[in-house]
Order: C-alpha cells, then sequence, then structure tokens
C-alpha cells in the first residue's frame, strides 16, 4: 500500500557522491528491466531484489486482531449503530490504525470487476504496459518494480497508479487518463476504474465523518476537509516469485497519505507490524482492509498513528490488491482542528500542504516508520 518514494537523505558530500554514481554505473552497465513474464520462472533471483536478513519475509505470521466494523446502521443514519462504528474506528486507530468494514456500499460486481480487468493490462507483454510508463518523479503511470528509481531492495511487483479528483469539473479524470494513454480499447476498463474511485471517495469520506466523531471534532469536520479530494489510485500485481523467502511484494512502510482503502484477493500476502511483530490480514472478499496514514496522522495531532505494512509474495498465485489513497485537494493546509491541541497535547507538526509532503517522499525520501518525523525536519531545515 505504498506510495513508493526515492531513497531515504543522505548526508554524503559531492565528491562520496560522484563516486557512489561511478561505482553504481559499473553494477549497472546492463540495465535491470523486471519482466514478471520472465522472472517469475527465474529460480535465481537478481540481486537487487534481495532484501536484507534483517528485512527477509516470515511466512507464518500470527494473524492480527482486526475488528470487523459493519457499517450498515452508520449508512442508513442509525444514531445507535453510527455511534458504536464511530467508537470501534477510534479503539482501532489507538492501536494500530487497520481495521476492516463490511456491509460498505460498494457493489459487488464492480469490486469483481475492478479485480477481472487487472488483467487485462497486467498480462499483456511488456512493451505495451510501457506505454503508461511512470516518468522520473511523478507518481502516475505504470511501474515495474521501479528499476529506474531503486538500485537495491526492490519490490517484486508491478503497479499502474492514476490521479482520481473528487471536483465536479474533473468527473472523468481516470477515465480519460487511461484512454489517453493506453487508447481508446481502454475505454471499459477506464470507465470501471472511474466507477471504482467515485465509489471509494464516497466510502472515505462517511469513515472520515466516524474517525471525526471518534475524535470529538464532529462528523463534519474531516468529511469537509476532504470532500474536494485529489486522491490517487493503484492497482498491485504480484507475480509468483521462485524465492518468495529472499524478497517482498512491498517493503515496510507507513503510507504517507491520509487513509488508505484496499482491497484484497483471495491469494493473501498483506503483514502489519504490531507489538513488535508481523501480523497477517486475512483476505475477505465482502470486506475492505482501512488504515491510517501519515498526513491523517498529523490532521490528528499525532493522536491516531500510521502503521508500519508490507506485502509477501509466494511461489505459484499472482496477488492482485486495489489501493485508493485518499489525498486532501492540493490547497488545503493540514493542521489539526483546534480541539485536538492543548498544553498536554501541543502541536506536533508544523502545517503543511498534501503536495509538499508528496514531493518529500518522491524526490527526497523513501517512505518508513518515519516519514513524517523525516518531514517535519525538512521543512524546518528549508525554512532555515
Amino acid at each position: 500500500m505504498a506510495i513508493d518514494c526515492m531513497t531515504n537523505i543522505q548526508t554524503m558530500s559531492q565528491p562520496q557522491k560522484h563516486q557512489q554514481q561511478q561505482q553504481d554505473h559499473k553494477e549497472d552497465e546492463t540495465p535491470l528491466v523486471f519482466d514478471a513474464s520472465l522472472l517469475r520462472h527465474q529460480l535465481d533471483l537478481p540481486k537487487q531484489f534481495i532484501w536484507p536478513d534483517e528485512e527477509k519475509p516470515c511466512m507464518n505470521v500470527p494473524e492480527l486482531v482486526v475488528p470487523l466494523i459493519d457499517l450498515r446502521g452508520f449508512l442508513s443514519g442509525d444514531p445507535v449503530a453510527t455511534m458504536e462504528a464511530a467508537r470501534m474506528v477510534g479503539e482501532a486507530c489507538q492501536k494500530h490504525g487497520f481495521f476492516l468494514v463490511v456491509n460498505h456500499g460498494i457493489d459487488a460486481n464492480l469490486i469483481s470487476r475492478a479485480h477481472s480487468y487487472m488483467d487485462d493490462f497486467f498480462e499483456v507483454p511488456l512493451p505495451q504496459k510501457q506505454r503508461a510508463q511512470r516518468k522520473t518523479g511523478e507518481h502516475c503511470g505504470y511501474a515495474s518494480s521501479f528499476t529506474g528509481r531503486f538500485s537495491s531492495k526492490l519490490p517484486w511487483k508491478e503497479t499502474l497508479s492514476f490521479q482520481y479528483s473528487a471536483e465536479e469539473k474533473s468527473s472523468n479524470i481516470v477515465e480519460d487518463y487511461l484512454c489517453n494513454t493506453l487508447g481508446q480499447e481502454f475505454e471499459q476498463f477506464g470507465r470501471v476504474y472511474q466507477d471504482y474511485c467515485d465509489g471509494m471517495s464516497n466510502l472515505s469520506l462517511g469513515i472520515m465523518e466516524l474517525l471525526g466523531m471518534s475524535l470529538g471534532v464532529g462528523k463534519a469536520c474531516f468529511r469537509e476537509f476532504f470532500e474536494e479530494n485529489n486522491s490517487i489510485m493503484r492497482l498491485n500485481y504480484y507475480p509468483p516469485c521462485q524465492k518468495p523467502d529472499l524478497t517482498l511484494g512491498t517493503g515496510p512502510h507507513c503510507d504517507p497519505t491520509s487513509l488508505t482503502i484496499l482491497h484484497q484477493d483471495q491469494v493473501g500476502g498483506l503483514q502489519v507490524f504490531v507489538d513488535n511483530e508481523w501480523h497477517s490480514i486475512s483476505p475477505n472478499f465482502d470486506a475492505f482492509v482501512v488504515n491510517i496514514g501519515d498526513t491523517f496522522m498529523a490532521l490528528s495531532n499525532g493522536r491516531y498513528k500510521s502503521c508500519l505494512h508490507r506485502a509477501v509474495v509466494n511461489s505459484k498465485t499472482t496477488r492482485k490488491s486495489l489501493a485508493f489513497f485518499l489525498c486532501p485537494k492540493s490547497d488545503k493546509v493540514v493542521s489539526p482542528p483546534s480541539e485536538l491541541v492543548d498544553d498536554l497535547t501541543p502541536r506536533m507538526y508544523p502545517d503543511f500542504t498534501w503536495p509538499m509532503l508528496l514531493e518529500f517522499t518522491q524526490k527526497h525520501y523513501r517512505a518508513d516508520i518515519k516519514t513524517l518525523e523525516a518531514f517535519t525536519n525538512w521543512l524546518q531545515h528549508k525554512k532555515t
């Protein structure tokens, strides 16, 4: 569920950087290409995909006890059910920031189509996918394991990311982008993901009402903040790997965005770091996995935490997931409501906008558990 980011800020001098670049160039004279149709059968993994021993995955991990929150009563306006849902959301966000929602109002057929249409893109030959190739420094487009951006600890996955806007003037932004990038034969493909993003945006706003209630700032506070959201949709495609114990589908990170709504297929692979150990979250087709990101952590003045998570792969079956990353409109200033700031809980983070954090994670820092702390230091350094 990562917004995949550049490597951590370095403090080496310019001569050291030059020497490192020369060394990297010698090591990478033959550019690495992640062609899933070939690598899925390869027994010897390229070294760039082999993770350090301390970060290698463990497949047999305990399952995380995640609250299953039924939204039926909330969506129908039942005040008692709404209060209970808000209580459960708040409890989960104080523990680890992950929870499941069911009876969420998203059509099951739309979810199924969103999963099945992924094959129409990811199963075509690599050159066709590269028509949507992500450009350096951008967060939208096709990425084959980010081989052009990272030189080590590469993720074993392909992704297709695109921007979504809830503004009325941008009502077809997803469909238009996918058709313009991939061709008119992807018109239905684009329509499916436009409809899916519209559903995710609406669901996000409902969850924001519950988050506002759980924090004591009211239903409207966060809903209004995100009403015209500029969000990111990502299709994740994890091909089989013959040595799944050596690599990761997505490395350990906290999402820098505000809220993530994930739908897993039935394969499984999501792991969350809680109480100093990794736990799995089992697939449930009827449920969405929801988690808090760094931007909302700042918006709540640190009361709700983003949580470290990763994705593992397997040797037999492709895993797919749909991730919607809720982000505020670009001109919205991320600043906690006054009710969440007092003498006992002073301001933890400076004001910022989402584009500022996005720039930081795209150009200067590879997202991890300390992204907000590093971002705060970066902002203070820029001011001075």
